[in-house]
């Protein structure tokens, strides 16, 4: 299944444009990439969006009924910044797949965006004990992995989807060393390798 579609399934439909509902969402999203599932209350974020208790419990039953809804709302996010950034245009296979990995470095040399991933930080903490969460991280990772994997196969890359996986550990990774050591360019470098690993890999690159 694309990803598009099943988070186009999986998307709450009541009120989906509803102003309140949507800050909420919103500052849930800002909040758990900055401090995580469960250092962030229902308070903060019902302070963060400018909002009361009792709108937060009318569109969400709990925390993990919002954080659930933040976490498909983030995914669709960044989904929808990759498929339209100008790389997708591109007809060479080998042309996206080193476009793709150059976004993602632009993405983190850019300041004003979070070192952060909502997928990655709710994967850490909490698949080992929620076995929904763990589902639904494991088929959005899975679905990113497939994405990818098709243009490394049609670029003439033979383990297609090990180096996909390998693309995303590398930047979940990076982003967790990244953290303890207060260093962004941990994973700019690495990606940075991995692109030049990804040459050696693809058939007559360059050609």
């Amino acid at each position: 299944m694309d990803c598009a579609v099943y988070l186009l399934q999986t998307m709450r439909t009541a009120d989906p444009k509803a102003p309140t509902k949507e800050k909420i969402i919103a500052s849930a999203i800002k909040l758990m990439l900055a401090q995580g599932f469960t250092a962030t209350s229902v308070d903060e974020i019902i302070l963060d969006a400018q909002t009361t208790k009792g709108s937060f419990f009318h569109f969400f039953k709990s925390k993990e009924e919002l954080a659930k809804s933040a976490l498909e709302r983030y995914v669709c996010g960044q989904l929808e910044r990759f498929q339209s950034a100008p790389f997708q245009k591109e007809k060479n296979p080998q042309k996206r797949v080193f476009g793709r990995i150059d976004a993602s470095i632009a993405i983190f040399k850019d300041s004003s965006l979070p070192k952060s991933c909502l997928l990655g930080n709710f994967a850490q903490e909490l698949a080992a004990t929620n076995s929904e969460f763990q589902s639904v991280c494991a088929k959005m990772f899975t679905l990113a992995v497939e994405e990818f994997a098709r243009d490394l196969k049609a670029a003439g890359c033979r383990d297609s989807v090990g180096l996909a996986n390998l693309y995303y550990s590398i930047i979940q990774g990076s982003m967790i060393l990244g953290k303890a050591k207060q260093d962004v360019n941990i994973a700019i470098e690495n990606l940075k390798h991995f692109k030049q690993y990804i040459k050696t890999q693809i058939k007559e690159y360059g050609k």
